[in-house]
């Protein structure tokens, strides 16, 4: 969505091995969720999974088969997702869980024969909640990288970049990276894109140009609300979530996506999926048998397709796909 430029070519190449290792990222700071189930039912105290795509997923005796017996006899696979994260995840009226990644749980389950039981988690305690055994996946659109797969394997849900959001009419007309000179750019912490903003502004300052006010906020929301206030003149943030916010925030209304017709997956595509450690072997075989299983039945275009990511999608079940 973006296109590079003559200037600051330093800072291109930079941006790409930054984004190699960006991650789609989710913190809040309110309750804990927790037991929400893939076949929607809800015990008392806990948050439902909510089917928002329609499908009717068959199970898959041999994907099935795969499961590591711990899993099997607990019956459940226990996810760390970051809530809200839209349109990965987020929470409706009722206080239940939707979004992209509620549909893939719910699918996945029925595939396998399990319930996918969700925990909130903020992003930079995922994998030590693997490495703990509190959870066994990770479903919070973390971006797959050659350094975190030192750590986990990732079984891909999409491929999709990064891409900008500005005010809606776009008043300062940003249709690059180095438009970002001389403006304020909002981003969430904790994320190699806040770094990215950070060697930018420096690469700006070096060309002569005025640096960029980074704004590193702590919550996704914080980013779009300092653009929608004013604060900031850009938005960074993963493709998939700058899609749905153009889309939905005030009904379209109050921002619009920077776009590359040539780049529709966004600016320097990177696998986006789910992540297991990588000893567990018997589970990232099963998970992906069984996404292999939603992409031939068609489940897995369907819910890409009802959350606006349709253009998103892999031809097939890819484990570890990044390069770099």
């Amino acid at each position: 969505m973006l296109r590079n430029t003559r200037t600051l070519m330093p800072l291109a190449v930079a941006a790409t091995a930054l984004l190699a290792l960006s991650a789609c990222s989710a913190e809040t700071s309110g309750e804990k969720y927790e037991g929400a189930t893939a076949d929607g039912g809800a015990n008392q105290g806990t948050l439902s999974l909510q089917q928002t795509t329609d499908f009717n997923v068959e199970a898959d005796d041999a994907a099935s088969a795969l499961l590591p017996e711990e899993i099997t006899e607990r019956g459940t696979v226990r996810v760390a997702m970051g809530v809200p994260y839209p349109p990965f995840i987020e929470v409706n009226d009722d206080n239940d869980l939707i979004g992209v990644d509620a549909d893939m749980s719910i699918a996945l389950g029925a595939k396998l024969g399990v319930e996918f039981t969700v925990e909130h988690q903020p992003f930079e305690s995922v994998i030590p909640s693997l490495q703990s055994d509190r959870h066994d996946i990770i479903m919070m659109g973390m971006n797959d990288s050659k350094e975190r797969q030192q750590t986990l394997n990732f079984i891909e849900e999409i491929q999709a970049g990064f891409a900008i959001v500005v005010a809606k009419g776009n008043p300062e007309n940003i249709e690059t990276l180095t438009d970002l000179c001389g403006h304020s750019a909002s981003t969430q912490k904790s994320t190699l894109q806040a770094e990215l903003l950070a060697e930018l502004s420096e690469e700006c300052i070096a060309s002569g140009k005025e640096g960029i006010d980074v704004q590193a906020l702590p919550v996704a929301q914080d980013s779009q609300t300092a653009l929608r206030a004013g604060r900031a003149q850009a938005y960074i943030v993963d493709a998939p979530v700058a899609a749905y916010t153009a889309r939905t925030a005030g009904d379209g209304e109050y921002f619009e996506l920077v776009e590359d017709p040539e780049n529709p997956q966004g600016f320097n595509p990177v696998y986006t999926g789910f992540g297991l450690l990588n000893d567990r072997t018997e589970l990232t075989d099963a998970l992906q048998a069984a996404m292999q299983s939603l992409i031939d039945d068609g489940t897995y275009q369907a819910i890409l397709d009802e959350h606006g990511m349709g253009s998103l999608a892999l031809d097939s079940a890819l484990v570890n796909a990044a390069s770099e």
